[in-house]
């Protein structure tokens, strides 16, 4: 999940790596670091424990000079965030290398070339990187061979690059798992692990695929496969703006991305339902008539898009009248699993780059699914790049960890996958109207649900001296309750748990007292009878209840009991509209806690390690 940012130009590129390093700082934030050549061969590397920031500072006092470099900011896997186990890691006073991935092999390799002299001063599994090549380099006639012949004896994701003070005028980049793209520009060439980093420098860019090895000049780009063959890979003009990463006059880039979801709901819906209908291509060309046939969906997701096909489940088997099983992407890719005849296999990611999720798209290429569809952010993806169906979710950019318009677009997309099976398998009429109609209102409704923003930034400040919260949900409401409940526990570290509302005296009534506030998502549907004895159950322990109700409900406060009533809008739409007054919440309560809500501790955006 680390953030790399590289660099090779006529110019002083150090304001470049910096700024890149900026704009990655969501993949990252332990610690940080840059190692910069001159055309002299002389390296200057400096790194800092902590975030970007703190390196900059250093950075400006230090002045490193030079054209070609690069710089790192981590999301630590092996070894405790220090500046001893930053990035750059180098070797011989010669390679420098920064890394992003996890190598399962280190410790084999590790002992290996201990036993050959080389002094270990990290405790990170990326060191072991760097001394296989400068064992390498004494075999191998340039760094280029010398890279591609370390891969072979690595195992594991990576996504690196590699300086050499004695090839001061390039970069050597291989990747296996973690994303990379090269930017191009004129006399100078840069490298990173998301575009977001270099749109200041370059608008074309290419991605590497899995094993390439790609040499990097001022001048050229030389890419070779796994099995060492010159190819080409596409370069394509980018569309996202310079400030697309900017916070927009906003204090936070998640509340910036609260307040985009409407305009990101019109944008992933935009052309996708023509005259009441879902569009031939929305899911991809051929998709309708593969739907037809069509009698298993099987999603497969990691945290929030899991939390989204929770939802989408309840919609596909009610709707569509077929089975659908969702399940976490690293048990579905190591368990042996049940492969239903003519199943879909879906794939939730926002990056499109969340390595377990990946991996189980790869693996049930080979277990007989009819086709793959992934519902993604990410157009330059290996989820979109691999699957044999589309759907971009269009919601721009998503910075803060804590997903928030990535998953209220996802559930867009998931209805409208179920409207699309329905008119497919010409059932439903009723539902695929009424889809339409909910879809197409739910930006304004959306924008509706921002009015509930004070109120609940009043009602957070309750939750300021809690440590545990309960949230509860029933039907279509309940994967809705785990996603306010996630999003509580990664920006403010308040530990807590969701349930279906069924499940309360079956274990977790146990816990309910006067000091663990009890968040409800209430259905506007025939479950709300059920949910309003559950409430009561919970008040009898001495609980503080929020409950958030569709207006039409009839909930009211009263002692022990705070209502948030939303405005009534369609039952189908009504899990994404809840999700709103959930964000804000877990949004106000870090506030109130003093937590780093952008950047919450121990996380980081883009998952590319197991």
């Amino acid at each position: 999940m680390c953030g790399i940012v590289g660099a090779v130009a006529e110019r002083p590129i150090t304001d470049i790596l910096i700024e890149g390093l900026k704009r990655l700082e969501y993949r990252g934030y332990d610690s940080a670091g840059i190692a910069v050549i001159d055309q002299q061969g002389n390296t200057s590397c400096i790194k800092r424990e902590g975030k970007v920031e703190s390196l900059a500072l250093a950075v400006k006092e230090q002045a490193p000079a030079g054209t070609t470099g690069i710089a790192h900011t981590r999301w630590a896997t092996h070894g405790v965030p220090s500046e001893r186990n930053a990035h750059p890691h180098q070797s011989g006073d010669r390679f420098s290398v920064v890394h992003n991935g996890i190598i399962e092999n280190h410790e084999e390799l590790r002992k290996s070339l201990s036993a050959d002299g080389y002094t270990f001063i990290s405790d990170t599994d990326t060191e072991v990187i760097v001394h296989l090549i400068h064992k390498l380099s004494a075999v191998n006639t340039d760094l280029r061979s010398t890279v591609f012949a370390a891969t072979k004896l690595l195992v594991g994701a990576y996504g690196m690059v590699v300086v050499d003070t004695e090839s001061p005028d390039q970069l050597v980049v291989a990747r296996s798992g973690s994303p990379l793209v090269i930017g191009y520009g004129l006399g100078e060439h840069f490298v990173a692990s998301d575009q977001l980093a270099l749109l200041r420098v370059t608008r074309r860019f290419s991605v590497l695929e899995e094993g390439d090895v790609a040499q990097i000049t001022k001048e050229a780009v030389y890419i070779i496969d796994a099995s060492g063959e010159p190819v080409q890979r596409s370069i394509y003009e980018s569309d996202i703006t310079a400030d697309a990463g900017g916070k927009a006059g906003y204090k936070h880039y998640m509340l910036k991305e609260i307040f985009e979801q409407p305009e990101a709901i019109r944008r992933t819906l935009q052309g996708r339902i023509v005259d009441g209908k879902v569009a031939e291509d929305a899911f991809g060309n051929g998709s309708l008539e593969l739907f037809e046939a069509i009698k298993h969906v099987q999603i497969v997701a990691c945290g929030t898009s899991y939390n989204a096909g929770m939802v989408a489940r309840y919609w596909i088997e009610q709707y569509v009248g077929i089975s659908c099983s969702v399940e976490i992407a690293s048990e579905f890719r190591y368990r042996k699993s049940f492969v239903h005849k003519d199943s879909l296999l879906v794939t939730l990611s926002q990056s499109g780059e969340t390595a377990d999720t990946l991996a189980a798209l790869r693996l049930a290429k080979s277990l007989g699914y009819s086709a793959s569809l992934t519902i993604c952010n990410v157009e330059t993806s290996s989820l979109v790049r691999e699957s044999d169906l589309v759907y971009l979710m269009k919601a721009g950019p998503e910075i803060g960890v804590a997903s928030t318009k990535a998953f209220t677009v996802q559930l867009a997309a998931l209805l409208l996958l179920s409207k699309a099976l329905c008119e497919a398998k010409a059932i439903n009429q009723y539902f695929c109207e009424e889809a339409a109609q909910a879809l197409n209102a739910l930006p304004a409704h959306m924008e509706q649900a921002f009015s509930l923003e004070h109120s609940i930034k009043a009602l957070s400040e309750q939750f300021a001296d809690k440590n545990h919260a309960l949230f509860l949900g029933r039907g279509d409401q309940y994967p809705v309750a785990m996603e306010g409940a996630l999003k509580l526990k990664e920006i403010s570290y308040i530990h807590a748990e969701a349930y279906a509302a069924g499940e309360l005296k079956h274990g977790p009534l146990a816990l309910v007292d006067a000091d663990m506030p009890v968040v409800v998502v209430a259905p506007n549907n025939d479950l709300l009878d059920k949910l309003k004895s559950n409430i009561e159950e919970v008040r009898a322990r001495g609980s503080v209840m929020y409950v958030f109700a569709d207006s039409d409900d009839h909930f009211e406060s009263e002692p022990g009991l705070d209502v948030v009533n939303m405005a009534h809008a369609n039952h189908l739409i009504a899990p994404i509209l809840f999700s709103i007054p959930l964000q804000f919440l877990s949004y106000y309560v870090a506030l109130v806690k003093g937590t780093d809500v952008d950047q919450p501790r121990n996380l980081a955006k883009s998952v590319t390690v197991e």
